[in-house]
Parts: structure tokens; sequence; C-alpha cells
């Protein structure tokens, strides 16, 4: 379980207006449970990738509490770390290395037995439709060969916890199928999957549950159903547009 209270993230203006506090995260809560997927929605700015940075022990919060498997991202962030698979939105890959020398790399710096480490390769490669990729270079890499590789990078030492940053992005439509085949399966298995996207397919196709993120806060949750009936919106991103759109409630 994921779990978000009151999360809160400011960062000092650079440039013009250098000294300005600008608030990037205010008031953020959810929990994601075991077992399903909660998709993480809102316009850019909103504080999405903020909150996702804080989860995966990249940043540290102003105030609120994260915790990862009851694990707290402030005072364990290694065990934290050990839980979790990441796919960020900065796709970084060792581009003098292979696909199978970037995975195993990882593997190995969880700990992961090099026999171990290749039937899992091998097991992904499979998932993931990225056989002919493994013995490449990823220089040159498109940005969904590129994707592939950080997606099985993330899921090699078989997560409890994955946050999923944009994860079809760059994708065609036959990896993007297997994509979802994977995140539902791990969901089979009681994994915990947090997904951020802007396609509205995607979440009506995959996520148990949505939260809405606008103005640095948690503005509605529940599921497709429930947020289009507490809109009386027609489509998913009618009722996203009405709920993340509308001006931030000012304070009483």
């Amino acid at each position: 379980m994921i779990e978000v209270e009151h999360l809160s993230k400011s960062f000092t203006a650079k440039g013009r207006g250098q000294g300005r506090r600008v608030v990037a995260v205010e008031n953020v809560s959810f929990t994601a449970a075991d077992g399903r997927i909660t998709a993480l929605l809102g316009p850019n700015g909103a504080g999405k990738t903020t909150t996702l940075q804080v989860l995966a022990t990249l940043m540290q919060p102003d105030g609120g509490a994260a915790r990862v498997g009851g694990m707290d991202v402030l005072r364990e962030p290694d065990a934290v770390r050990r839980q979790l698979g990441v796919l960020s939105d900065a796709r970084g890959l060792y581009t003098r290395l292979t696909s199978r020398e970037n995975i195993a790399y990882y593997a190995g710096l969880r700990g992961i037995a090099p026999a171990a480490a290749a039937e899992r390769i091998e097991r992904l490669a499979d998932v993931l439709d990225m056989r002919e990729l493994l013995e490449r270079r990823t220089e040159g890499f498109s940005q969904g060969e590129r994707m592939k590789v950080a997606l099985a990078r993330a899921l090699i030492h078989e997560p409890q916890h994955l946050i999923l940053d944009e994860p079809t992005n760059g994708l065609d439509v036959m990896s993007t199928r297997a994509l979802r085949r994977l995140l539902l399966q791990l969901r089979a298995e009681g994994r915990c999957i947090v997904f951020s996207t802007h396609i509205m397919q995607e979440v009506e196709a995959l996520c148990d549950e949505i939260v809405i993120v606008a103005h640095g806060k948690s503005v509605a949750r529940g599921t497709a159903t429930e947020l289009r009936a507490a809109t009386g919106a027609a489509t998913l991103e009618d009722a996203f547009v009405q709920l993340a759109l509308a001006p931030p409630a000012r304070p009483q």
C-alpha cells in the first residue's frame, strides 16, 4: 500500500523572479491499495511528478507524510527503495551498453544473482516484446525502445510497489497492449501500482481508482463511473476537465 497524507513541497524560483517560493504541492492526499491500479491525473504543473518523486525518495517533502508498504519515505528511504520500482519521465540509459547489460547492471545493484537476473531478463523480454533489442546498444534507440528497456529495469527486482509516470509514452499499439497485459497480471498478483498518464483511454482500461490533482491539491477521487456521476459528465475526459480546471477553493 502507498499512502500520501497532506503532502506539501515548494521550490525557490531561479532566473527571473529569483528567490520567490513556488508551491508545487500544497495538500495532496490519497491511498493506493495492493492489488489495484491507481491513476494520478492532473494538468501540467498540477504537482503529479513532484508527488511521485517524493514517493520515490528523490526529494524530501516540506510537510505531510508519504509511506510505501508502511515505511516512511523520510525515515526509511533505503527500505522504501528496495520494494519500489520506478519509471519516471527521465528515461536515462547507459548508451554504450546493450539493453541486456543495462538491465543486468540494475539487477546487480539490487543484489540479484546473475543467474536469476538472466532468467528474469528473458521473461521480461518476452512480456515487453523486446527480444530483438537485448543485444543492441541503446544509443540511437527510439523513444518507445528506450521505454521498454526502462520498464524492464524498473521491474527486474520484482517490486511489490510500482510508480509509473506515463509508461506508454512513445510505445506503439502492440507494445501498449503488451504493457496493459503486464500491468493487469501484476495487479492480479497483488502488486500496488500508481500510474500517471494523460491518456483517458488507458485510465478507463486499466485503473481501479482515479485521483485528480490540481493546483497542488488532490481535488477528487473515485472510479471513472463515480467521477462521471459526480460531475454529470458523459465522459471521463469531460469529468476530468470540470474537476481539474475548476478555480481553486478560497480559504474560509
